[in-house]
């Protein structure tokens, strides 16, 4: 597993730029999605669960039918770290 490093402020304040499609909520980064039906929303979920196992770094998050809401956050710094921006721009890489 990746190491988690604590974000810097100048970190933080660049992550609007480098992830535009995710919310910075507090100590979490969080990112809706919606998707055609539950079996593809459900495939999406799959595919991020075999990611975030590699890394030994998983997202909170919940499904309901077609909607999916990912929020990262990494509780061992106490906030954002750099596992959560890593996590972050693989799931946005799946679905680009």
């Amino acid at each position: 597993a990746m190491a988690a490093i604590p974000l810097t402020p100048d970190q933080r304040a660049a992550l609007p730029l480098q992830l535009p499609q995710w919310q910075l909520n507090g100590d979490k980064l969080r990112r809706e999605l919606r998707f055609a039906d539950f079996v593809e929303a459900f495939g999406f979920m799959a595919k991020v669960a075999l990611i975030a196992e590699a890394m030994g770094h998983h997202p909170e998050w919940s499904n309901v039918w077609n909607r999916v809401v990912i929020e990262l956050t990494t509780h061992d710094t106490g906030g954002l770290s750099s596992l959560d921006l890593a996590l972050a721009q693989r799931i946005d890489a799946l679905l680009a």
